[in-house]
């Protein structure tokens, strides 16, 4: 049937032109704009997923540009620890060439002045944007990722950076009683949490042994004593009293001549002494007229026994660590030195410290030294009075603020032979401070430079898959665009051939 109202074929060849140029439309907009979903009209969800991606592709430039510029300010900061490094090297130059006595002290004073000037110049300029990160001991953080959750919560993540404090500053002493700390005692650990110990230093005479000789019974007996290795021997030619064998031990051990030790006899007691101020003595008796009575210092052990060193210790906690702004004092002689911790010191550090602020005094007749029991692994300060005698003790109190890291500089004097044998051992604790620093940033230095290049590259890996959801495919694109045109100019033909149809009608009428 046809019908000149109604032209379905017309309709049909119009409805396939419309889509044929919707879909050329979509076609001619990929290619415009590059992508397949630009709006959320075009696929909701990827849209959706693309926006939240590019928003953390957005986030980790901002991560990068922090990256960058914490890595800028710790390599500053290496570089003026390793500056430090090397002019602490330079100081300890000087300080063991006034070790020698025919040399002009005042001289190397004045270099090694310079030379500390300098450090202290390099620490202060030692800044990026106005962060220095060789002053202070406040950790610094550094912006380093965004980590999203499955559930959608974003969290960012940080990399913490410690200040490494060269500063030469003493600090300042805390004055809340740390009535809760046990850090240390006075010759043996303490047994109950106590915020001061005291004691006295011992006498210039030693420490000692006391061995009870009796009577030889019998002609050809062999009797000995060993002193740090050297054996003396004695036979009997007879029936000796006990004040003859004394006395010949004492005079045998006394023409020893080692440093430090000496003997004296009385009827039946034969007192072995160790007036070395940081070294034991080892001694040992043979024969069964001789035996070990009273000792003051004396440690008898199963294969060795030693004479301990003159120097008494503050012996601090083998288990506990200081906290940040944790005070410590010794007082030797009537004088108190102090000394505050910063954050992630030791006992150790507590130790050098302290042993630094006395060195620094230069008190008559005071020397010092840190110790450690390998077998514990406790610290010890040894502090040896050449007086003997006089008072000693140690307070700790909390809330002070730290202690520079290259405390003790300012007070090196090599002007004299103490004031240059005490600094050649406080310059290697600045030294060992200062090269902790410079590797500490450096391993800092390096983690950021790691994390900065994961943040680009997992910049690229989202970039591309945000590409691979929403770019449009332009080979594909091509393709169909030439399939549209070649079915819009059918589709035009069509419509034209169903338009002429209804001409047919008018034949009818002729």
């Amino acid at each position: 049937m046809s019908s000149i109202l109604t032209n379905n074929s017309a309709m049909v060849a119009l409805q396939t032109l419309k889509g044929i140029n919707k879909n050329m439309g979509q076609i001619q907009n990929e290619i415009s704009t590059g992508k397949s979903v630009s709006t959320a009209k075009d696929n909701a969800a990827v849209w959706a997923i693309s926006k939240v991606m590019e928003s953390d592709v957005k986030g980790f430039k901002g991560i990068s540009d922090s990256l960058s510029l914490g890595s800028s300010t710790i390599s500053v900061a290496r570089k003026a620890a390793e500056t430090v490094t090397g002019l602490l090297t330079d100081i300890k130059g000087k300080i063991v060439a006034a070790q020698e006595g025919n040399v002009d002290r005042e001289k190397i004073q004045t270099d090694i002045a310079a030379l500390r000037d300098q450090i202290k110049s390099v620490t202060g300029a030692a800044q990026f944007n106005g962060l220095n990160m060789v002053k202070g001991t406040e950790n610094v953080s550094i912006l380093s990722s965004l980590d999203r959750s499955g559930d959608g919560n974003v969290a960012a993540s940080q990399i913490t950076v410690n200040r490494q404090d060269l500063t030469t500053g003493a600090g300042k002493v805390g004055t809340t009683a740390a009535a809760t700390i046990s850090y240390g005692s006075i010759a043996a650990p303490a047994a109950a949490p106590t915020p001061a110990i005291s004691g006295t230093t011992t006498a210039a005479a030693g420490k000692n042994a006391t061995i009870t000789v009796a009577a030889a019974t019998a002609t050809g007996n062999n009797y000995s004593i060993n002193v740090n290795g050297t054996s003396i021997n004695y036979t009997t030619d007879g029936i000796k009293t006990d004040a003859e064998m004394a006395t010949f031990f004492a005079g045998e051990i006394n023409a020893l001549g080692l440093e430090g030790v000496s003997a004296s006899s009385t009827t039946g007691t034969l007192t072995v002494s160790n007036a070395n101020a940081f070294q034991g003595m080892e001694l040992a008796v043979g024969g069964t007229q001789l035996t070990y009575a009273t000792a003051n210092g004396f440690a008898q052990g199963a294969t060795n026994n030693v004479v301990e060193q003159r120097a008494e210790t503050i012996d601090f906690s083998g288990t506990a660590n200081p906290t940040d702004g944790d005070s410590f004092s010794v007082s030797v002689a009537g004088k108190s030195y102090s000394y505050t911790s910063g954050k992630g010191e030791t006992m150790e550090d507590v130790a050098r410290g302290l042993k630094t602020a006395i060195d620094s005094e230069h008190s008559s007749g005071i020397k010092t030294a840190v110790q450690k029991n390998e077998t514990t692994g406790q610290w010890s300060l040894a502090i040896d009075d050449a007086v003997g005698g006089r008072a000693m003790g140690l307070t700790v109190t909390s809330g002070g603020e730290a202690s520079g890291g290259l405390f003790g500089l300012d007070a090196v004097n090599v002007t004299t032979s103490e004031g240059a044998e005490s600094a050649l051992s406080n310059i290697e604790t600045m030294i060992n401070a200062s090269i902790d620093a410079a590797a500490s940033f450096g391993s800092a230095q390096k983690r950021i430079s790691i994390q900065s290049d994961f943040v680009s590259n997992l910049s690229d890996a989202l970039k591309s898959g945000i590409g691979s959801m929403v770019d449009a495919d332009m080979e594909e694109t091509s393709a169909r665009l030439q399939a549209l045109q070649v079915q819009q100019q059918l589709g035009v033909q069509a419509l034209s051939i169903a338009n002429q149809s209804p001409q047919s009608i008018l034949s009818l009428f002729r």
